[in-house]
């Protein structure tokens, strides 16, 4: 199996270049991966398939500034996306514009300087004065949406691209399986006797890049911090002793708790576990924690199309697609969700 296996048409007229006029209104494909069965249904219809012992899990990071712009000495503007929040002296950056290493940019008083050219479109910079460049996000920064939308971020995204339970920052994308969820939604959920348990994983914009490598083998993961506090745990492993199941919503939250697996049923105390995921979940792998998964329809060749298709099934997801793309389904962040049980 190669990384080109999960390549597939997109046309531009297929992504959902903006949120839906209302949260929550859009579509769901339900599918049965033993069967591969498919239902097409709502969003907010979601607990029509969640049964009473179920627990669902979300992630209540927030989505903090991560664009900005700066100015070459030739006065050329270089747009510039954080990649990673980590409190470290270099930062991942995904730019637009020509760089080098060793240019050295101007913004808003700081000095930037070009550490290295990773790849096509990412570098690693830091700020000459000895400051951490995710400071200087934080300050000046704007509400980063993903590339992929072609388009600046405009006053809608600064709502929209946030979930309504957001509460921690420290993301630079958006957990974009929450971004349809409403109060509405939840409380229907909660009325149905279904537990919500929450986690944080402080989401990389690294995670929605595709792979430009031809083997697995050879790509290295993004490190995305999580935590997820004492009660969470609890509640986990008392659904899973019942035989109830854990529904991830997202893969940020599947990352988390498959990456926390091995800790979860031997956890003790108050504090939170947490870690730094950089598991790369593909065709093959065993979940260990999560028992169904509640997802976007995401990008060619990316990581999170395969996990999805590692839990979903190559073949079913590939037949998943096919069929949304058919009936005029819309992909990527603001676009329609799946659910997979």
């Amino acid at each position: 199996m190669r990384v080109d296996d999960f390549d597939y048409p997109l046309v531009e007229e297929k992504i959902a270049k903006y949120p839906p006029l209302e949260r929550g209104s859009t579509r769901l494909l339900a599918m049965d991966r033993r069967s591969g069965l498919i239902t097409h249904t709502f969003y907010a219809g979601i607990d029509a398939f969640l049964q009473k012992g179920d627990l669902l899990v979300i992630n209540n990071t927030k989505v903090v500034s991560a664009r900005m712009f700066a100015v070459k000495p030739t006065g050329a503007k270089i747009e510039l996306m954080l990649l990673e929040k980590h409190r470290e002296p270099q930062s991942l950056v995904l730019y637009r514009g020509r760089l080098k290493k060793g240019d050295r940019l101007q913004a808003h008083g700081h000095e930037l300087l070009v550490v290295d050219i990773v790849n096509d479109g990412i570098a690693r910079i830091e700020m000459r004065n000895g400051g951490v460049l995710a400071t200087l996000f934080e300050q000046f920064g704007d509400v980063s949406i993903p590339p992929y939308l072609k388009r600046d971020a405009e006053e809608i995204d600064r709502e929209r691209y946030q979930t309504v339970f957001a509460e921690l920052p420290g993301s630079v994308a958006a957990p974009t399986a929450s971004l349809n969820m409403t109060p509405e939604i939840i409380n229907k959920i909660t009325n149905k006797g279904i537990e919500i348990a929450t986690l944080a994983l402080h989401v990389g914009l690294g995670t929605f890049l595709p792979i430009r490598v031809e083997s697995f083998q050879e790509h290295v993961m993004h490190r995305e911090f999580y935590s997820v506090p004492s009660e969470s745990i609890e509640k986990i492993n008392r659904v899973k002793a019942s035989g109830g199941r854990v529904i991830a919503v997202g893969t940020t939250v599947t990352r988390a708790l498959e990456h926390a697996g091995k800790y979860l049923q031997d956890f003790s105390g108050d504090d939170s576990l947490t870690g730094e995921a950089d598991i790369f979940i593909y065709p093959g792998y065993e979940f260990r924690v999560i028992d169904a998964l509640l997802t976007n329809f995401h990008a060619p060749r990316s990581t999170v199309l395969m996990l999805t298709a590692a839990y979903a099934g190559t073949d079913n997801l590939r037949n998943a697609y096919k069929e949304a793309l058919e009936h005029g389904y819309l992909f990527l962040s603001y676009g329609d969700s799946m659910l997979i049980c």
